[in-house]
């Protein structure tokens, strides 16, 4: 096996490991076509972390040294490729930087999936999710969801736990299952953009809440439902997004109490719950378990293609949410859950989640030490931010501009559920591009910000 001969240890390890690389390659230690070894092998030999090696492997993919193959592995190239320049991109390839999808970075996944899929072609198991599943879907599979949910919920059980086609379908079920037409259903002031689409298109009136830093406003929701009678709040207490907040034990309670006086369902989406190095805060499931749906996938935390979503749901509820699983898409993909699966049961999802932490860390100090003075809503390892625009910065203004600028943030225009008032703000993804596209896009998004007369630009 392939190992690096350090030279100038004063450089991150993972140039270290790069440069170490591209010695070896033009020393002819490392023919074309051989192959490296894995994240994994190389990680345990040297002692670091398998986000290291990755970063140094894509750090050897941009100056044309290696090429990964899915379900292979990474090896040495025929012929080395002179390094594209992240100003002037690749015949074909968009002139933009997209800083606007929230999702994991997927430097090397291609190496860990195909080894995974490789894993499920070869099962004993494979036969019995090649077929419809009755009962909306296999006992594993469940307990698996439970697993995985118990990281937030220590007591969930797997028999009140439903399996959804990620995320987004398990609003749409919820929704679906615990309200009516015509429903008042809330959300935070500021809200992911897929619940407003989702209430409008099943016809159910959407109202934000007051919120501040910490999210939801107690007196706020209380005036709410006072006021519009709601049937159904749909909250993210954790890395909320757009802002960022993070809600505290205390108004987590008051939040579960509240929803108890006027009897209003909770859906619970903790889909960035797995951003948190340790479970500190309960979800509002653990607060009011008997009208609370808990929501969580593997989208954000493993793979955006892993279509596999959990809800937790107390027993009264769950024959209506399995109807509308069916309704909608008669079962998710049995072949996606057992993938999804294998992750959690190996702990390889553990281990991936770990190394998107620690690559969100990074990033978020490169926004800040880029960023630092303007006025931005974070978490050290979240992976987004939320800029608070100086005036006289409006948020479609500044996005049109970056757009044209080649760099596509998101408005906060389109976190709105009601316009009702303006939004200065924007969301910045940080995880899709390389780092060093990050830096590049976030040092023009800076320039864009201290422009003398931003009006004139477009």
């Amino acid at each position: 096996m392939w190992v690096p001969q350090y030279g100038d240890q004063t450089q991150p390890v993972y140039l270290m490991i790069a440069n170490a690389l591209e010695q070896d390659i033009e020393s002819g230690r490392l023919a074309a076509g051989d192959r490296l070894p894995t994240l994994k092998d190389l990680a345990e030999a040297l002692n670091v972390t398998p986000g290291t090696v990755g970063r140094a492997y894509d750090e050897a993919a941009k100056r044309g040294l290696v090429v990964g193959e899915v379900g292979r592995g990474t090896f040495v190239r025929q012929q080395r490729l002179s390094a594209p320049s992240v100003h002037t991109p690749a015949t074909g390839e968009s002139s933009q930087i997209d800083l606007s999808i929230i999702k994991p970075n997927d430097a090397h996944m291609s190496e860990w999936l195909g080894a995974a899929i490789s894993e499920l072609a070869t099962s004993p198991d494979l036969g019995q999710v090649l077929d419809y599943v009755t009962e909306g879907g296999h006992t594993s599979h469940k307990q698996a969801g439970a697993a995985w949910i118990q990281r937030w919920l220590p007591d969930a059980r797997w028999q009140q736990v439903v399996l959804t086609s990620g995320a987004q379908h398990g609003l749409l079920v919820a929704i679906s299952s615990l309200s009516k037409n015509d429903d008042m259903v809330l959300c935070e002031s500021l809200c992911y953009p897929g619940i407003i689409s989702l209430a409008h298109s099943m016809g159910r009136r959407l109202h934000g809440v007051a919120m501040d830093e910490h999210g939801i406003i107690p007196d706020a929701l209380r005036a709410a439902c006072l006021e519009h009678r709601p049937s159904l709040l749909i909250c993210v207490t954790t890395h909320q997004n757009p802002t960022n907040s993070i809600m505290p034990h205390a108004r987590r309670q008051a939040i579960a109490e509240i929803a108890r006086e006027f009897d209003l369902f909770i859906v619970d989406d903790d889909i960035y719950g797995f951003l948190e190095p340790a479970p500190d805060y309960q979800p509002l499931a653990a607060y009011a378990p008997e009208r609370s749906v808990y929501l969580t996938s593997l989208s954000k935390s493993v793979l955006p293609a892993l279509r596999i979503g959990y809800l937790y749901a107390p027993p009264q509820t769950l024959s209506r949410l399995s109807s509308m699983v069916r309704s909608s898409v008669w079962m998710p993909s049995p072949l996606m859950a057992q993938l999804a699966s294998n992750l959690i049961n190996s702990g390889m999802a553990d281990q991936l989640v770990r190394e998107q932490q620690e690559e969100a860390t990074a990033r978020q100090q490169m926004a800040q030490e880029i960023l630092g003075k303007y006025k931005i809503r974070s978490q050290p390892n979240s992976f987004h931010i939320w800029l608070e625009l100086p005036e006289p910065w409006t948020s479609d203004e500044f996005a049109n501009l970056a757009r044209n600028n080649g760099v596509t943030v998101v408005s906060g225009s389109q976190f709105l559920p009601e316009r009702s008032h303006a939004s200065c703000g924007v969301r910045i993804a940080l995880m899709a591009p390389s780092r060093q596209e990050l830096g590049f896009a976030l040092t023009k998004l800076v320039s864009l910000l201290d422009s003398p007369e931003p009006r004139l630009f477009y």
